[in-house]
């Protein structure tokens, strides 16, 4: 019978189920599609001769113009955001939660635009942005308005540590957001924050619900605009703290920049994770998982498991069953709601996708990818497999931030370990066998933040996740997370 289901959902052909657009352009229009900042509580006049595109990644067509910050603005959200900190720091822990619970509520009363905004702004499909992000950035405003509450009996001694300049990156822009700042506020401190300036959409709209649930002014502050606002940002003597989401690039920067200072410093940056399958795992399971695990968000995940690692015995097994798996997903529209992969951000990633792609190819590695063709219009990349992969070769140690598996074979647990150690990065890895105490064993050898077993990508506000190495240092949710701020 089992197997007569299976047959039946193999063959069904889906049609296509798009979620309408409806409510976030309304929004956009609403706003005459410019946008200004959010500065003390206040919006600023969208900057003319300052104004840039964020573009929808599915279509190439600009969704609205954000304005670049002058260094003046970046100033005035520092010092409104110094104002605000006598009061918001000295404010019972209680009286913070309120507020954390009021953004919580918000969040899920405006799921459905703030998801649908997000897909177009990012390109990542609705179901993602609906049934991951989202819940996920109210799961995190729920949990630290608890700490706000816990924060005079659980940390005695600890006291926040003044104004936080916090740089998101573009992969996951709502929900960096609340990592950000749901313990900034918890703990008492108060808030400027630099989206990404391919996704500053969602950012904006929270600034809004802070208005909406009457946050104190300057609490929080939302500057826009590129590279050159993040630095003046980590350079502001104004600023006790910089939290940094993004490349090991700009992070080594970031961290030349504040040596010396005084400022606080937490990064969480690039990843090339292993994920490890021993002879003894659920193949039928494993294939999901790598599922989730690469081609989850295009592969735009910093703890993406992009290094596959298999017991040989099982490897041609595993990788037949994975171009099967690889044949059936569908790439297209990232508002249909049947679609797996999304579009890849912009031309510039697409490009650097692409430039390793043929140079893992110029290397000797072997090649799949299905036989359908992505979408023309958008930036699209087909789910991709390298089979063959030397351990030492570039798509094997360089991040491509994209939906490209890199397959490599091993043949003892002591192999395996040194392999999925063999990298510069630490951030996460996930281990797959059925012998939990073996899974346990590699689990406490591989050099990562996070190890998930029998599993991957499994988050919660709850748990602390961070990196070593050059996958940086310092956690974000759980207890350990509030240390940082």
């Amino acid at each position: 019978m089992a197997s007569k289901v299976v047959e039946i959902l193999e063959t069904m052909e889906y049609g296509p189920a798009p979620e309408s657009a409806v409510p976030a352009n309304a929004w956009l229009d609403g706003h005459a599609r410019r946008f200004g900042m959010f500065i003390g509580g206040e919006w600023t006049v969208p900057g003319e001769g300052r104004l840039f595109d964020s573009v929808n990644p599915a279509n190439g067509k600009p969704l609205a113009q954000i304005t670049q910050a002058s260094d003046d603005e970046v100033d005035r959200a520092v010092a409104a955001a110094q104002a605000a900190f006598a009061s918001w720091s000295q404010a019972p822990g209680h009286v913070r939660a309120r507020y954390l619970y009021a953004l919580a509520r918000q969040v899920q009363k405006h799921a459905r635009l703030l998801a649908v905004l997000e897909t177009l702004d990012n390109g990542k499909p609705i179901r993602e942005t609906r049934d991951i992000d989202i819940p996920l950035v109210a799961r995190h405003f729920y949990h630290h308005a608890g700490w706000a509450q816990l924060m005079a009996a659980e940390l005695p001694g600890y006291a926040p540590l003044g104004v936080v300049g916090q740089i998101i990156p573009w992969n996951f822009p709502l929900l960096m957001l609340a990592w950000k700042v749901a313990p900034a506020l918890a703990m008492g401190n108060t808030v400027v924050l630099k989206p990404a300036e391919w996704t500053s959409l969602t950012a904006l709209l929270f600034a809004e619900i802070c208005q909406e649930i009457g946050l104190p002014p300057g609490v929080v502050n939302i500057v826009t605009g590129d590279g050159k606002v993040g630095e003046r940002i980590v350079n502001h003597a104004g600023i006790a703290k910089i939290a940094f989401t993004g490349s090991t690039e700009v992070g080594k920067i970031i961290r030349t920049a504040t040596a010396g200072t005084g400022k606080k410093l937490s990064l969480e940056l690039g990843g090339k994770s292993p994920f490890v399958v021993f002879d003894d795992a659920d193949l039928d399971s494993v294939v999901e998982g790598v599922v989730d695990a690469i081609w989850f968000n295009q592969g735009q995940v910093c703890c993406a498991g992009s290094r596959l690692l298999v017991q040989e015995g099982v490897a041609e097994r595993l990788h037949a069953r994975l171009r099967a798996r690889m044949e059936k997903l569908r790439v297209g529209n990232p508002l249909d709601k049947v679609v797996d992969i999304g579009a890849i951000i912009a031309p510039a990633q697409l490009d650097k996708i692409e430039r390793l792609v043929a140079q893992g190819q110029s290397e000797g590695a072997t090649l799949w990818q299905p036989s359908w063709a992505c979408p023309t219009e958008g930036y699209f990349f087909p789910p991709t497999l390298f089979t063959n992969v030397a351990p030492a070769a570039t798509i094997a140690q360089v991040e491509i931030f994209g939906p490209v598996l890199v397959a490599s074979t091993f043949r003892t647990p002591a192999e395996a370990v040194a392999l999925a150690n063999n990298t510069r990065y630490g951030l996460a890895a996930s281990v797959w066998s059925e012998d939990i105490n073996l899974a346990l064993d590699i689990a406490r050898q591989i050099k990562a933040g996070v190890v998930w077993i029998n599993s991957t990508n499994q988050f919660d506000a709850a748990s602390g996740f961070g990196g070593y190495r050059e996958s940086g240092f310092g956690r974000e949710g759980g207890k350990e997370g509030l240390y940082e701020y």
